[in-house]
């Protein structure tokens, strides 16, 4: 498993006890890894390289290099140093650095046709494209950050572990499992002076991936949250709309799953869960429409105790929003979600609103 492989290094990196590199003599070949070790690059060879490309870009007057200095003597990081000389030389660099910085402009739709230039110089095409892909990361923009990242090859950026933590959050965020477990894994393993920090909150990704199970309420949180970061950056487009009709499908396939659980009182074969489509039984099933035992609401009606979501209740208020009062709604909203952790209550609000917007139709 390969999750075994970097255990220790995990570990090491959530108890804060040691920063050193992981062991990766052992490790076997994969298809993607480097040839041997990756780490960021020696800070006088960085300059170097900076240097170089700084006078290839025509910026060798004294003015020039005089900020040149100034920006490799500050204690900043060394993307940022080296995004830093990018812009001082390149006024398109600068450009697309600002506007990928700013959280007022529009997020982009594709990336940049500067990063994709193959005849612009390696070292200034995969770190610029690095500083974007990390920019947009921090602003959320996990979709274009994500297809800026693919576009270069770690073993060409000047720090490899800034490529890998951010390409992982990007892929968390955007639940592709898969993706991120891969990543994580080259982090952890391939590159041998990757920051505790980054080490440490790769771990915690990975840890919080191992409790995804598919279309739970968790499953539905995580939609949720991606559904919101679209409509906050302006894209309610179809892809949003199509996410929005997933979550309120599979709200419905849950309460319809709660409903025939009562109906079968546990003697059903499949365990109550919904047909495929989520379909409920028809008209001419046996079973009352309620159960002769339902389960008793607790305080709230919401939960037992434990923050689980009542989808019976939450189904009886649902059959009536569209003619309850403001108050009353209010009242039955609180009820519902008295018990519920912050992100399952927002799971529940965002539902009601649907329905509420539906009734006004």
């Amino acid at each position: 498993m390969r999750f075994t492989r970097w255990f220790p290094a995990v570990l090491a990196a959530l108890l804060l006890v040691s920063s050193a590199p992981a062991d990766t003599a052992k490790k076997p070949t994969k298809e993607d890894s480097s040839f041997g070790a990756l780490k960021a690059a020696d800070v006088t060879e960085a300059k170097k390289q900076a240097e170089t490309w700084l006078k290839s870009a025509g910026k060798s007057d004294a003015a020039s290099q005089a900020k040149f200095k100034a920006i490799w003597e500050s204690d900043r990081p060394l993307i940022d140093r080296v995004s830093q000389t990018l812009e001082l030389g390149s006024p398109e660099a600068a450009k697309l650095l600002k506007e990928a910085r700013n959280s007022e402009a529009a997020a982009p739709i594709e990336v940049p046709a500067l990063l994709k230039d193959t005849k612009k110089p390696l070292f200034f095409r995969a770190n610029l494209s690095l500083a974007y892909a990390k920019a947009l990361t921090a602003r959320k923009v996990y979709e274009e950050a994500l297809e800026t990242f693919v576009t270069v090859k770690p073993e060409d950026v000047i720090d490899p572990s800034a490529y890998f933590f951010h390409r992982a959050v990007c892929e968390h965020a955007l639940m592709l499992k898969e993706k991120a477990d891969g990543t994580i894994d080259r982090l952890l393993v391939d590159v041998t002076d990757a920051p505790e920090r980054y080490r440490m909150v790769a771990a915690l990704m990975h840890f919080d991936m191992l409790t995804w199970q598919d279309k739970d309420l968790g499953w539905i949180a995580r939609k949720m949250d991606n559904i919101q970061r679209r409509l906050d950056l302006k894209r309610g487009g179809k892809q949003t709309q199509k996410m929005q009709k997933e979550v309120l499908v599979r709200l419905d396939e849950m309460i319809k799953e709660i409903e025939n659980q009562q109906k079968c009182q546990g003697q059903c074969q499949n365990g109550g869960s919904c047909p495929s489509g989520g379909q409920q039984p028809g008209p001419d099933a046996k079973g009352q429409d309620r159960s002769d035992n339902p389960q008793k609401d607790t305080q709230g009606g919401s939960a037992n105790g434990k923050g689980d979501v009542d989808l019976k209740k939450v189904k009886e208020i649902a059959d009536v929003w569209g003619k309850l009062p403001e108050k009353e709604r209010a009242q039955a909203m609180v009820e519902l979600t008295r018990n519920l952790p912050a992100r399952d209550r927002a799971v529940i609000e965002a539902y009601f609103k649907e329905l509420a917007k539906k009734s006004s139709k």
